[in-house]
Formats: C-alpha cells, structure tokens, sequence
C-alpha cells in the first residue's frame, strides 16, 4: 500500500495514549497494510500506529527471519510475564540508538485480530521483547525510558 512517515523520539504523539479500536473500518484495514509495508521497509521487527502518527492501539510485528510471518493485534493486553532477559534493544523512532533493557523473558497477550476476534498470543525472547516493546508505544512509552545506563550509538552493520 504506502510506506508511512515514522515519528522520531522528540515528536509529541509518541507521548500520548493509544485509543482502542472500536470497529474494523477501511481505514484501518489500511492502516495495518501500511504499517505492515513501513515496518519492513525499515527492516524493523515491530511497529505501533502512533509511531506513524496514528493514536489507535493497533500494533504489527514479525520477528521471523524470512519477514514472512506477521502478527496484527488490537487492542493488546499483557495477560502474563515471566522470566527475565536483558538485552540491546533498538527502536525505528529512535534511529540510530540501541541501548540494554531488561524485559520478561516470556509473554502471554490476549487482543483482536483483523477479523476483530480474540487471540491469544504468546512468545518468548525476541518475540516477548517485540510485544512488550510495541504495547510500550501504545501507552506513550519509548523504551528509552527504560534503558540501563545510556544510549549507544549502532554502528551500520548493526542496524
């Protein structure tokens, strides 16, 4: 569809609350086609709609190496965590920039799917640390926020 402009950190919607999503719309529809094309072209592993300037609670992630398997979820709730993993962590809005987190190593989440029915999904490792990560966005919160000591500039080969 279309590659969207990524909000960088320092933009003030990166800030705010998502709104839940009421109902499929056209719309929307397109706003995960989009979301979708933008994450890969920015060979980013997760992306959350206010980070394309959107304030709806709409996230996409694909940690597969192929780039072949995507997960949409509305509306996504963080039902469990466990375990723990610390590890350098990078954001599309935050270009440029890694720095070390610790998350749960395991994630269990309940949301809509672009058919609007509840899911369940679950993951661990790079997976949990995506859904953690995107559902952060959501609620305004930049992982940056939760980096241990300071903010590493990523060399290309890296990014």
């Amino acid at each position: 569809m279309a590659i969207r402009k990524i909000r960088i950190i320092g933009d003030e919607i990166l800030e705010h609350k998502s709104k839940p999503v009421k109902e499929m719309t056209p719309r929307i529809k397109t706003l995960i086609e989009d979301m979708l094309d933008t994450m890969y072209e920015a060979q980013g592993v997760g992306l959350a709609a206010p980070q394309v300037g959107i304030l709806k609670q709409v996230v996409v992630i694909d940690v597969s190496p192929e780039g072949d398997s995507p997960v949409v979820l509305i509306n996504p709730e963080i039902l469990e965590l466990k375990g723990e993993q610390t590890g350098q962590e990078g954001c599309l809005s935050v270009p440029g920039k890694a720095g070390i987190v610790t998350r749960a190593n395991y994630a269990k989440v309940k949301a809509l799917n672009e058919d609007m029915e509840e899911i369940i999904v679950e993951g661990e490792e790079l997976f949990a640390r995506a859904l953690q990560h995107e559902i952060d966005h959501l609620s305004g919160i930049l992982y940056v926020s939760k980096v241990e000591g300071e903010l590493e500039d990523m060399s290309m080969e890296e990014e």
